[in-house]
């Protein structure tokens, strides 16, 4: 399913935001499985819950690399003479890999599992000299006298 926003407008007013545009207008995707969630903890602190009922903490694989979090699934093969003669399944088992792409300066600060839910939890933690910082007006003035002293 394609979205049906045109998001041209906003491309022209902002700058350095391509990849978000990028991903609202591709997120048709057909796989929803396993569910999940995001929310914002507090203002550096986000958490995601992906529902993976019937995995178990070896079956489930967690890797950041770079802007990327993957988290993919895999359920054990049965062991012999364990076979179950299910009548009906619902719970689904299958394998999963789901992707989100993180911003720059996000990291992954610790998961845990329980009771069907995987919860990662993200913190963004921006270098010293990323932050905004004050410039002040004319001090290259203060430069040009100690140069003309010094000579």
């Amino acid at each position: 399913m394609r979205n049906s926003l045109d998001w041209t407008p906003y491309r022209r007013s902002t700058v350095g935001f391509d990849r978000l545009f990028d991903f609202l207008e591709n997120t048709g995707s057909a796989d929803n499985y396993p569910p999940f969630d995001i929310e914002k903890i507090a203002d550096d602190h986000f958490r995601i819950t992906v529902a993976v009922a019937g995995f178990k903490n070896d079956e489930i694989d967690i890797t950041a690399q770079q802007n990327m979090l993957t988290v993919s699934g895999r359920k054990a093969a049965t062991k012999e003479g364990e076979e179950r003669k299910l009548l009906y399944s619902g719970i689904a088992t299958r394998a999963f890999e789901r992707r989100f792409q993180l911003a720059d300066f996000v990291r992954v600060e610790r998961a845990d599992l329980a009771d069907g839910l995987l919860t990662i939890d993200l913190v963004r933690e921006v270098p010293e000299a990323m932050k905004p910082h004050k410039i002040a007006i004319g001090g290259t003035q203060h430069v040009l006298e100690d140069k003309k002293e010094a000579a």
